[in-house]
């Protein structure tokens, strides 16, 4: 689904709702800080040279590619959500539609990230590892619910959708921001050796 962005351009708006506010790590310009006395070194570790791996929505080996996400009404009703990392993720229930789009397509069975936008609420429902069970429940291997017009954190050192602890939305490149031609957040990616601590901007 396409989002929207707000009157001032700054934070994006996705089904009517901020994601996140315009302070939050996700959205404020980081190009004018002080460049980290480690930046280098981190920069090589993930390899400076290498090509951007960036999922975009395109097919690979015959499946889509890239995370896909849905954007539900407010009071759309809730579904049972039993996590396999169930002491790290949020109980729900997960307003999840009878077809949402799943990563990799419904018969993937890589990372399967299932993400529900609930417009009005405002809240941000992810999952990983999402499989439906026949009678309208899901299991997953993770679950965590965000309120997007908050910059309010989960418990430190939680898994999410992610594995890394935060929401997967806010860094996913959009169709509206592409055609806009201007992103005016943080990118979401991955590297192959992780620092092992928070790094903030």
């Amino acid at each position: 689904r396409h989002g929207e962005r707000d009157r001032d351009g700054r934070s994006p708006v996705v089904g009517g709702c901020p994601v996140f506010p315009d302070d939050n790590a996700w959205n404020v310009r980081v190009d004018a800080l002080p460049v980290h006395p480690q930046s280098a070194a981190w920069v090589a570790t993930i390899g400076g040279s290498k090509p951007l791996h960036p999922d975009f929505g395109t097919v690979y080996a015959g499946a889509p590619n890239g995370i896909p996400y849905v954007v539900v009404p407010a009071g759309t009703p809730g579904v049972a959500v039993s996590c396999e990392y169930a002491d790290e993720s949020d109980p729900g229930p997960y307003p999840i539609p009878s077809d949402p789009p799943i990563e990799g397509g419904p018969a993937s069975t890589r990372d399967r990230h299932v993400l529900v936008v609930e417009a009005g609420g405002c809240r941000l429902y992810e999952l990983y590892a999402a499989y439906p069970n026949g009678d309208g429940s899901w299991r997953a291997g993770s679950g965590a619910i965000f309120d997007l017009r908050t910059n309010a954190l989960r418990p430190s050192t939680w898994t999410s959708a992610d594995a890394a602890g935060m929401p997967v939305l806010p860094g996913l490149v959009r169709y509206d921001e592409a055609s806009a031609g201007e992103i005016s957040h943080a990118l979401r990616f991955t590297a192959p050796q992780p620092r092992g601590a928070f790094t903030w901007p």
